[in-house]
Parts: C-alpha cells; structure tokens; sequence
C-alpha cells in the first residue's frame, strides 16, 4: 500500500513538471474558420503594411522562414487594409505583383519608406522613386487602377476584417488562427507558434 501512495505521489510531482516543459503557445482560433484559398495546400499569410515599423524589422525574418517551409505550405503577403491610406499601399503592394516587379521592388520598396522618408501617398515622391527604380510610371499608374489590382485591394480589406486583424504584423493559419507579435512575444516565437499550428492543421489532414 506505501509502495502505491508513493508511486501515485511521485506522478502527482512529476505531472506539473512535465506540463511546464510542454512548449505555450498563445494564438487565436478564427471562429468562424474561413476558406482557405491554397488549393490542396497550408495556407499562411501574414498581413503587413509597408509604413508598419514592426513589419518592415520582421521582414529579414520573414524571408528566411519562408525558405525553411515544407513544400506542403504555401505562404502569402495580405497588405492590411483599414482605411484609405493603407489602401493606398495595398494597391501599390498588388501593383507591384501584376507588374511582376514584387521580387525586385518589395524590399527596397520598404527600405525608400523607413530609410529614405518616402511618403507613398504623395504621388510625386512616388512616381520619382519608380523612375529611379526604371518603371514606367504611367503603365503603373494604368496597372493600379485596373480592375485585378482593385479587386485584390477589396479582397485585402475584406479578409483584414475576416481574421479580425487589429494590428500588424500578424499572421494567419489555413482560415483557422491568427498570431499576432503580442501573442508570440518576439519573433522567433511568432514563427514557432506559426509552425506548431500548421503541424496542428496538417495532423488534422490526415
């Protein structure tokens, strides 16, 4: 009977410890959870906004994750859209894509807004810059204002509002979570929260 009441108090002392080494994540669960749009794939996006301090510090990290994801993911940038002015630069953002120029321009892109002062609402500041960068400043303007730009500048702001975003950067899971910089408490642990929660949703799959 002593050799039982022992047994049982040793669980009760190990049970706390073992749940302590268990790895915490704080992250938050989409309800309801949306369509994701990766066809046959894990969907992860993290919604940004190129005037966004944090965003443009977490963008290093970003591309490095991105190299590291398994070819069961598919990863994309959602620019947050909450008004008008973030709009501006969403439109910008899809711009960029539709022009095939979001490779070459999308960091120095950020680095003209946090470096150099670039104010990408004032047009004039904006077109000089393109002109420095070899872009055809009226094909842009063209391309900005054409409907597959503007419909994924709408797109942008519905799903801010769908994930219920209120700030950036923050990242979502396959229409499930979200995880913002607050929740993960630094970058490596927004990542890592991000990767158990695609291990959650590919378990899930299976």
């Amino acid at each position: 009977m002593k050799k039982i009441l022992s047994l049982l108090l040793a669980a009760c002392t190990l049970a706390p410890l073992a749940a302590a080494a268990q790895p915490q994540f704080a992250y938050t669960e989409v309800k309801p959870s949306l369509q994701a749009e990766a066809d046959g794939k894990i969907e992860v996006l993290e919604f940004f906004w190129y005037g966004c301090i944090h965003c443009y510090n977490l963008e290093p990290t970003v591309e490095k994750w991105e190299k590291t994801l398994p070819k069961d993911v598919q990863f994309r940038r959602v620019p947050a859209v909450f008004n008008e002015r973030w709009a501006i630069d969403a439109t910008i953002y899809y711009t960029f894509e539709a022009m095939g120029l979001l490779d070459k321009l999308h960091r120095p892109f950020f680095d003209a807004i946090h470096r150099d002062r670039l104010r990408s609402d004032r047009k004039d500041e904006l077109d000089a810059w393109l002109q420095k960068q070899g872009v055809d400043v009226k094909k842009f303007s063209e391309t900005a204002k054409s409907f597959g730009v503007q419909s994924k500048t709408r797109r942008a702001n519905q799903l801010t509002g769908l994930y219920k975003i209120e700030g950036t950067p923050a990242m979502a899971v396959h229409g499930r979570y979200t995880v913002s910089t607050d929740q993960g408490k630094s970058q490596a642990g927004m990542f890592d929260t991000v990767n158990y929660l695609v291990d959650v949703v590919r378990k899930g799959a299976k």
